[in-house]
C-alpha cells in the first residue's frame, strides 16, 4: 500500500500525482492520496486537505525519527521513506515488499445491506483496523497560488479515517455502518490493518479494497 501525502498548493506534487495514477492501475497495489493542510497558506486552499492527514504524516515522521514534513512524500506499507517523487525508489520498495510476501494478515470486506462485514485473519502482533472512504477520481482547476492555472488530477483521494476496532492477533469479525464509507462524496473504500496506534503508526499488516474500488 502506498500513501502519498500531497497538496494542491505544492508546486512539486503534480509529478507525484501522475505517478500515483500509474500505481493505481496495478492490481496488487493500493495507491492512496492524502492531501495535507500545511501549504494552504500559499494562496490556494486544498479542497480535500484534512487535518487528520497532516497529523498522520507528522505521526509517521515522529515514528521514523524525521524532523520535518514535506510534500510529496510516499509511505510504503507504513515503512520509513524519504521519497518525494522518486519513481525508482518506489519501484524498489514495492519489489522488496513483494519479495517479502507483501501484507501478512488476511483482510476481507463484504457489503451486507447497510453494513460492511470485515474479517481479519489471525497473525502475529497487534494493531488497529481502519476504514478509509475513497473518492476514486477528481479534477481540480487551481485558480491561485503556486499552481495557478494548472489542473490537478487526483486518484484515490482519502476522504476520512474511521477506526473500526482493535486487533489482538486473533481472527476477528467486525461490522461497520456502510454509510460511513460514502462520506465526503466517496465512491469506494479501503480497509486497513496497521500495527502501532494512530499516534505512532507502524507497519501495514493487511489491507483490502472494498466495494466500488
Amino acid at each position: 500500500m502506498i500513501e502519498l501525502f500531497t497538496s494542491q498548493g505544492c508546486s512539486a506534487c503534480q509529478q507525484a500525482s501522475r505517478m500515483m495514477e500509474d500505481y493505481a492501475q496495478q492490481p496488487d497495489v493500493i495507491a492512496l492520496t492524502l492531501p495535507v493542510t500545511y501549504w494552504d497558506y500559499l494562496g490556494w486552499k486544498d479542497e480535500f486537505a484534512i487535518p487528520a492527514f497532516t497529523e498522520r504524516q507528522r505521526a509517521y515522521a515522529l515514528s521514523h525519527g524525521d524532523r520535518q514534513l514535506f510534500t510529496p512524500q510516499a509511505i510504503v506499507n507504513g515503512e520509513p521513506s524519504p521519497v518525494r517523487s522518486d519513481r525508482a525508489f518506489l519501484d524498489r520498495s514495492l519489489r522488496t515488499v513483494r519479495q517479502a510476501s507483501g501484507l501478512t494478515v488476511s483482510v476481507k470486506a463484504t457489503d451486507q445491506g447497510d453494513r460492511i462485514a470485515i474479517d481479519i485473519g489471525a497473525g502475529r502482533g497487534t494493531g488497529e483496523v481502519w476504514l478509509l472512504p475513497i473518492l476514486r477520481r477528481h479534477r481540480t482547476a487551481v485558480a491561485h497560488g503556486e499552481n495557478k492555472g494548472q489542473v490537478v488530477d487526483y486518484v484515490n483521494v482519502v476522504r476520512g479515517m474511521h477506526k473500526v476496532g482493535a486487533w489482538t492477533g486473533q481472527a476477528t469479525h467486525f461490522e461497520f455502518p456502510r454509510n460511513v464509507a460514502r462520506s465526503g462524496n466517496a465512491d469506494g473504500y479501503v480497509v486497513v490493518l496497521q500495527s502501532g496506534t494512530l499516534a505512532h503508526p507502524a507497519r501495514i499488516l493487511g489491507a483490502t479494497k472494498g466495494s466500488g474500488f
